[in-house]
């Protein structure tokens, strides 16, 4: 029998799927070693291990969509579409990064990609989401928001005022759990009385599931219908999407530290996403292993030109301190008066 020819659209979604997880594993990487030789400074969580989450989901997204994330927000702002090149620069606190340096690594921020940050203190963010989500349907729009979080964040109170609003008031807010088992390094069977931890939207009669964070499809099948849901009905879901981070919380524990044991990191090891897709993709006849080393050359001197760049880029000179700190409403409130 002759083997079923593929769907050209289909191979180019699941190249652009990988190339966008890629991209991401050799950015982290680059990160890591800029870390370790001082040219990024303060905090940096990296987010290897995890790429599935952020491809998977944003790539179910429109330009017209909102994003709104956690300090590991590298891998998302590059699948949300931030050039690389403004990424690294704020990372090294440059002035062509993407929050002009001010930002750094937790604090990634981009209007022109809907990207609402990076946002540092845990949970924090979460009534933001909430608050888009009510703009959206104040405005009588169709968009949805996205608002990425880890599991620790669950137990916040901030989380359950968020949660009962915006069912309550069916707001699009798509609430990602990314479930990589660890709040620092506390597990969470130490930490939740429930681990089964999407079934805390229950208690607002909010739509939910649970799905595999390694595979950037099933990803993609259970955030696709949370779209759905919040264009068509605007109202709220709750994922939790079970993942792994295979290095530290921080690169102050940049492999595993002592709350895991290396048997168990081996173990999920071998469910590395991009291996995945990767394989699949192999077994399908849809990239050669020639085609694989090109793309991977192409992303690292991609990640290398975002390197030179960065360093080339100026650092802001000491007055930039008091800019971007209050808001000059004149002009808006002369307008308003216009009308």
């Amino acid at each position: 029998m002759a083997k079923k020819k593929a769907d050209p659209a289909s191979v180019a979604l699941n190249r652009e799927l990988l190339r966008s997880m890629l991209l991401q594993r050799r950015f982290e990487e680059r990160c890591a070693e800029a870390y370790a030789l001082g040219k990024i400074g303060g905090f940096c969580h990296l987010y290897i291990g995890q790429e599935a989450v952020s491809t998977g989901t944003l790539s179910m997204l429109r330009p017209d969509d909102y994003v709104i994330t956690t300090y590991r927000d590298h891998g998302q702002a590059l699948a949300r579409g931030l050039s690389a090149r403004s990424i690294m620069a704020e990372l090294f606190g440059r002035s062509d990064g993407c929050a002009r340096g001010k930002g750094g690594s937790m604090h990634l921020f981009d209007k022109a990609h809907n990207f609402l940050g990076g946002h540092g203190i845990v949970g924090g963010h979460i009534p933001i989401a909430t608050g888009v989500g009510f703009a959206i349907k104040y405005r009588g729009g169709d968009q949805c928001i996205v608002c990425f979080f880890g599991e620790a964040a669950i137990n916040n109170g901030a989380f359950h005022e968020a949660a009962n609003m915006a069912a309550l008031w069916k707001l699009p807010v798509i609430y990602i759990i990314e479930n990589n088992r660890y709040g620092m390094g506390t597990a969470i069977e130490r930490a939740s009385s429930i681990h089964d931890i999407y079934e805390r939207a229950g208690s607002y009669d909010m739509a939910r599931d649970v799905v595999d964070g390694q595979d950037v499809f099933a990803v993609r099948d259970v955030v696709g219908r949370a779209v759905e849901r919040a264009r068509t009905q605007g109202t709220p879901t709750l994922l939790e999407v079970r993942t792994y981070r295979f290095m530290g919380h921080s690169m102050s524990d940049a492999v595993s530290g002592t709350y895991r044991t290396k048997a168990e990191l081996d173990q999920y090891l071998k469910r590395d996403p991009i291996m995945l897709l990767r394989q699949r993709m192999q077994d399908a006849g849809e990239i050669s292993e020639d085609e694989m080393a090109a793309l991977d050359a192409e992303l690292k001197a991609l990640v290398q030109d975002a390197w030179d760049f960065a360093d080339a880029s100026p650092e802001l000179p000491l007055e930039a301190l008091y800019e971007d700190v209050l808001v000059d409403t004149t002009s808006d409130a002369a307008d308003a008066a216009a009308r």
